[in-house]
């Protein structure tokens, strides 16, 4: 039995006051897989990305046409409240970000702004969150000290656990790997494989290895437009179109 669908978009425009930066995208996103989005740089990957939790609502001056489907509800409907869908669909960056607070803080802050007061539930849920990042056993004797303290990799995944906490159904993941270094990748990639049992990912990445290693489903994007959607299986080694075979080959991009 196939997996359903848990987020789509039909025809998704997105503009930047008269610049279009996405082109009629439609991708379907099954629940429980990764599905990786590559191409060039500044083919509009992370724009994308940004309007499945409506992050790009934060530039004045953009506008956005066409459906992005959350379950069987649209996200771009006036009445849909913005902090419950970006709690439902959390986001990591390519950047690690994490608040300069504690470590116990920085995973404990979606919680409390949702309004849970209870300490024992916070204490509980940000032991498990750290745990699910895979982080738990380096920073749990350290956990009143400043995230900033850690190192690259280690604040990536504390940012994930951050986003974890709140139980998000799909986690967006911005290049999350390509501020680190390769044993740092490495825990990342491991990670995206665990969570990818209870979680819905879609990953940009500019690294077709990465995207070969931890996606099912892999979209290639080139100026705005989706030129191919597959298993990543297929579209790495029987790709349908020209374009989708030589940038994977490398002949350009």
């Amino acid at each position: 039995m196939d997996s359903p669908v848990k987020m789509h978009t039909k025809d998704l425009n997105f503009f930047y006051g008269d610049f279009q930066a996405i082109h009629n995208v439609s991708i379907d996103f099954t629940q429980n897989q990764v599905t990786a989005l590559i191409g060039p740089s500044g083919c509009g990957k992370s724009t994308y990305l940004r309007c499945l939790n409506r992050m790009n609502d934060l530039i004045p001056g953009i506008r956005v046409t066409g459906k992005a489907v959350l379950d069987d509800q649209d996200i771009y409907d006036p009445s849909l409240d913005v902090v419950t869908l970006r709690r439902r669909v959390g986001m990591v960056f390519q950047k690690p970000n994490p608040f300069p607070k504690t470590i116990f803080e920085n995973v404990a802050y979606g919680l409390k702004v949702n309004g849970v007061k209870d300490k024992a539930v916070i204490t509980r849920v940000v032991e498990k969150s750290l745990k699910q990042a895979a982080i738990w056993d380096e920073v749990k004797d350290r956990l009143n000290e400043s995230a900033l303290g850690l190192s690259g990799g280690q604040q990536q995944r504390l940012c994930i656990a951050r986003a974890l906490a709140v139980d998000p159904e799909v986690l967006l993941m911005d290049e999350p790997a390509s501020a680190l270094d390769p044993i740092a990748t490495q825990k990342i990639e491991e990670l995206i494989d665990q969570l990818s049992s209870k979680l819905t990912i879609i990953i940009v990445t500019h690294n077709m290895q990465q995207a070969a290693r931890v996606s099912d489903r892999t979209a290639f994007f080139y100026m705005g437009k989706l030129i191919e959607v597959n298993d990543t299986d297929t579209l790495f080694t029987k790709p349908e179109l020209k374009q989708t075979e030589d940038y994977i080959t490398g002949r350009f991009g």
